[in-house]
């Protein structure tokens, strides 16, 4: 399949049309759909809906029932947010002349680019909207963002650092679409040259101001400060990683091994100058030399594509996840270390990143403590931890009493700090349903399509979970756990079905690989 250098022109929407082949079949195993629809009821009935953009409200049912996967758990806030998340997800989905598009905020803000595009959570859009059934949404987003102004990137695409080939590369991993990624690579490999024309230093190292991270008013820099930041350089190593698998699945051995001495340079660049043997954290490095200073939550962020080796020094930066004077609070996690003197020192509700908790920062954390979790060998933190966390994140998203997802909130009150401000409501910077996918129930896509689940969910906090309707290279996943059997009836302990049929199973909430056929029970 070819897709052109132009994004699909729009003649009505996407969802009211058939599906496409692989979503004509998707039907879950165990649950029954509308057995949820109360969540969206409710949803709709909260609001008085003011702006409308592809899916309103009346239809955002309808909608979700062909895109998502379900989830059944005993803990009802878990199972509401996700609902929710998947809910406001569909309010930022909105058409544009070239193609489906995806924005941030629902109102109009001067600095966006064209259709009010703003490119700073684009990779968190992408990890989270991988789940949806039907591609056309996601593909669409992509190439507006790529090749939506006439054939080329929009003008605003590098306004932000990004980790959008690799998010792309993910997604790949999930639904197998290798024509649509290696369509996209000379793009991502164009993009990827303009981060190094315009943000590498001479020793290899990429330079960001802390804005451009979306991350203003921090402590470790400013406005103007063109620092070596773990952020930026931590994207750049996972987007030459995607771009090394993305050219070796095209058959370019050459360009592969480019990429793959990129991200093998940038690897040991962050750890040798990056880490700071001192606090025993990534830091960031003031644009005179020196660090910063300061532990930030950005520190977390090179576990998020693996980066750092497996190694006692490295994972001691995680002692600081769970210590009152590093990045445990009331409410979540904070953006700088509380023990630090400049914590929360810059007044309030300017977008400030010097410790209040941002949803954008935690969605980058507990997924690098996920990473962390389930591919490092370590004991620094465990899953009741993990669990604890995404706990917290959960209960976060409240506000008033009912469901809300907003910019950042206090550390210690939980209040949303720009929560009672319009630009605020459904603000679509995070991820939290491939949080609840990959981490804590653990359903890991691979690149030989076989079925992974790495539960990160102590063993006796749940008798029972599912989640059902998970599309992954065409086939239907569920995956199970139900300590008695009898809540599902499918067996005891952790079961994994591929259309139905039991692939696997395991008596505990251990680690399971099975290929996704019925001949390898």
């Amino acid at each position: 399949m070819h897709y052109p250098k132009l994004s699909y022109f729009l003649l009505l929407p996407i969802w009211l049309f058939s599906f496409m082949p692989q979503a004509e079949a998707q039907e879950p195993a165990v649950l029954k759909k509308e057995d949820f629809r109360h969540y969206v009821d409710y949803f709709n009935q909260m609001e008085e809906e003011n702006i409308i953009q592809a899916i309103p409200n009346k239809d955002s049912w309808h909608w979700m029932k062909e895109n998502i996967p379900l989830l059944e758990v005993p803990q009802k806030n878990f199972e509401e947010i996700f609902y929710y998340r998947w809910w406001t997800l569909r309010k930022h989905i909105k058409e544009s002349p070239v193609g489906y598009a995806m924005t941030e905020f629902l109102v109009e803000r001067s600095y966006a680019d064209q259709y009010n595009l703003i490119s700073c959570a684009l990779g968190h859009h992408i990890y989270e909207s991988r789940w949806l059934h039907n591609q056309e949404f996601l593909d669409q987003i992509v190439h507006t963002w790529y090749r939506g102004n006439e054939g080329k990137p929009m003008d605003k695409l590098h306004n932000f650092s990004s980790w959008t080939a690799d998010a792309l590369y993910q997604r790949f991993l999930l639904n197998g679409d290798q024509d649509y990624l290696l369509d996209l690579l000379p793009d991502l490999v164009e993009d990827y040259e303009w981060w190094e024309s315009n943000r590498q230093r001479e020793d290899g190292l990429f330079w960001q101001i802390d804005v451009k991270d979306g991350m203003e008013e921090s402590i470790s820099g400013g406005r103007h400060e063109k620092n070596v930041r773990p952020t930026i350089n931590s994207y750049m190593y996972g987007n030459a990683k995607a771009l090394s698998a993305m050219a070796k699945l095209k058959g370019d051995e050459e360009l592969s091994l480019v990429y793959d001495q990129k991200a093998s340079a940038l690897k040991e660049l962050v750890q040798e100058k990056l880490w700071n043997p001192e606090s025993m954290f990534f830091e960031t490095l003031k644009e005179d030399g020196g660090f910063a200073g300061v532990r930030e939550a950005i520190g977390f962020i090179p576990w998020y594509f693996d980066l750092p080796e497996d190694r006692r020094s490295y994972d001691a930066a995680w002692d600081q996840l769970t210590d009152e004077g590093g990045f445990l609070a009331p409410f979540g996690l904070t953006t700088a270390e509380c023990r630090h003197p400049e914590f929360r020192s810059h007044g309030c509700c300017n977008c400030e990143w010097d410790g209040a908790i941002w949803p954008f920062a935690s969605a980058q954390t507990l997924t690098a403590m996920a990473h962390l979790l389930q591919d490092y060998k370590q004991d620094r933190v465990g899953k009741q931890d993990y669990f604890d966390q995404m706990e917290k994140y959960v209960e976060s998203q409240y506000y008033r009493g009912r469901p809300y997802i907003g910019e950042y909130l206090d550390e210690k009150t939980g209040y949303w700090l720009k929560g009672d401000q319009e630009r605020s409501r459904y603000y679509n910077h995070s991820t939290f349903n491939d949080l609840i996918i990959t981490g804590l129930l653990g359903f890991r896509p691979r690149a030989d399509g076989k079925v992974e689940v790495h539960p990160l969910i102590p063993q006796e906090k749940w008798d029972w979970f599912c989640l059902d309707n998970i599309v992954y290279n065409e086939e239907v996943i569920t995956i199970i756990w139900d300590k008695t059997g009898q809540k599902y009836h499918k067996g005891q302990g952790l079961t994994l079905l591929v259309n139905g049929e039991k692939i696997a199973n395991s008596p505990s909430l251990s680690p399971l690989i099975a290929a996704p056929s019925s001949d390898h029970q």
